[in-house]
């Protein structure tokens, strides 16, 4: 089943000048030349020191089957867009080659997602959707994983799909899942993708039922064993507490145990210890604590610092709309036309992109960690040394270290290869993959930088292309 929406999705799903572009290759006689685009980032998001890529699958799954309808075609004309363009959109299908990291990889700065190839137009019009579907649910995936880390073992939940932006709520509890929450309160992620949904109560249950007692009782009998109450609609100590004593009991000879309780205000860390404390003592050991309320991984790192006594922890806006930093520095570059290298040149070395067709080797340490990443020539075999992108100096020898690809084929001439992987092989994915990447990397503050480096081949190349490119702009 589909996320709602991508079922009506048209190749205008795009910016205006992507299509401009597309239609002056076409004008121009350069629309079948073969073009060769990557997707990477620039830097890690959270001032952290990773991403996991997630959304690649699903982007080129929707590209695969894109069609220019009759509606589309009379909107361009609309636009101004030519009548001979017009036509040649009519039976435009996009026939794209394309090889992805696998979803859920750890991934880092400059080396790519995903590259595409294909027709010049064709590779052009894919830039914004893949951008789109990449960048937000990598954002969300790589969050999540840092508040369960923080979470030290806890039960984790994503409950923000009502502050999400639109239905990228949907995309966001799936890349939730992935990055490592239990399940999410997103009902319709769970008819999708099969994650698992789990919800307490709000307080206006017991502000409609007005009576705070009652309110704990109707809920417990109907929800039983799944039940968790809230609270603190008035005062957890003085009113939600005592009330949940006396209810407990009734429930007890009634034979309903109930799962937990969750605080959703107040300090949590004090009010947990309370609450822990007179459960404890009224013999129910069992029940557990949860807590929400605009929590994210540095204030879930305090709560336990504190030693709060919770048990899990719902999580809502600060996940779902990647609040802290909702939008990646995430680029499409072209490096490679009809078999020519490309570069783009810049005043800041950051936003040069590495030229050519290339792989990506990951390099594990002797203690079978990841080690360091090696951007080289696709018709290389592996390096055996390993070169700072901008400083031919700074070299790092890996001969005879264990290396594996990153990069493996999921389409090929239009035709999306994967079949039956879904969230649960990309959550044991990425849960597998952030277990090989060394601790210093995943601190909150001041994380150790991941080296990727590139071969002695793509240096030359970048060399040689830059002093051309420069040549040539500082002659004109």
């Amino acid at each position: 089943m589909e996320s709602p929406g991508l079922s009506q999705l048209t190749p205008l799903y795009t910016d205006l000048y992507q299509l401009t572009m597309a239609q002056g290759y076409f004008l121009t006689g350069r629309h079948r030349q073969h073009a060769v685009f990557d997707l990477f980032f620039r830097s890690n998001p959270f001032k952290g020191g990773y991403l996991l890529a997630v959304g690649m699958d699903e982007a080129l799954r929707v590209l695969s089957g894109l069609r220019f309808q009759r509606q589309d075609l009379a909107y361009l004309k609309r636009l101004g867009f030519a009548p001979s363009f017009l036509t040649y959109l009519e039976r435009f299908r996009f026939r794209l080659s394309a090889e992805s990291v696998i979803e859920g990889e750890v991934v880092f700065p400059r080396e790519p997602l995903l590259r595409v190839e294909g027709s010049l137009l064709e590779c052009q019009l894919a830039e914004t959707l893949l951008i789109n579907f990449v960048h937000f649910p990598s954002l969300v995936a790589t969050k999540a994983s840092r508040i369960v880390r923080a979470a030290e073992g806890r039960s984790v939940l994503e409950f923000g799909l009502r502050r999400a932006q639109g239905l990228a709520g949907i995309a966001a509890s799936r890349a939730a899942y992935i990055g490592g929450v239990d399940g999410t309160s997103n009902v319709m992620c769970g008819q999708i993708y099969g994650v698992p949904v789990f919800g307490t109560q709000a307080h206006s249950w017991i502000q409609a039922i007005r009576d705070e007692k009652k309110a704990f009782l109707e809920f417990s009998r109907i929800q039983r064993e799944k039940t968790v109450l809230l609270i603190d609609t008035y005062n957890t100590l003085k009113s939600g507490l005592p009330h949940l004593l006396q209810t407990l009991q009734i429930l007890r000879r009634e034979g309903i145990a109930i799962r937990g309780v969750r605080i959703d205000s107040g300090d949590l860390a004090y009010l947990s210890k309370k609450l822990r404390a007179a459960l404890d003592e009224a013999g129910y050991p069992e029940i557990l604590i949860f807590a929400s309320g605009s929590l994210d991984e540095y204030i879930i790192e305090s709560l336990l610092k504190q030693n709060a006594r919770i048990d899990g922890f719902g999580v809502g806006t600060k996940l779902s709309t990647a609040y802290d930093e909702p939008a990646l520095d995430m680029v499409y570059k072209l490096c490679m036309i009809e078999g020519h290298s490309e570069i783009k040149i810049s005043d800041n070395l950051e936003k040069m992109n590495e030229p050519g067709r290339k792989r990506t080797w990951r390099f594990y340490s002797d203690s079978k960690q990841f080690l360091l990443d090696a951007i080289g020539m696709e018709d290389e075999s592996k390096p055996g040394k390993v070169i700072h992108p901008f400083f031919e100096y700074a070299t790092t020898p890996v001969r005879g270290l264990k290396g594996e690809v990153l990069l493996r084929q999921v389409m090929k001439n239009g035709k999306f290869l994967l079949k039956g992987q879904g969230v649960e092989q990309a959550r044991a994915y990425a849960r597998e993959r952030l277990a090989l990447l060394p601790d210093e990397h995943k601190r909150f503050y001041y994380p150790h930088t991941y080296r990727v480096g590139i071969t002695q081949k793509l240096f030359r190349m970048k060399e040689k292309l830059f002093a051309k490119r420069s040549k040539e702009y500082t002659s004109a």
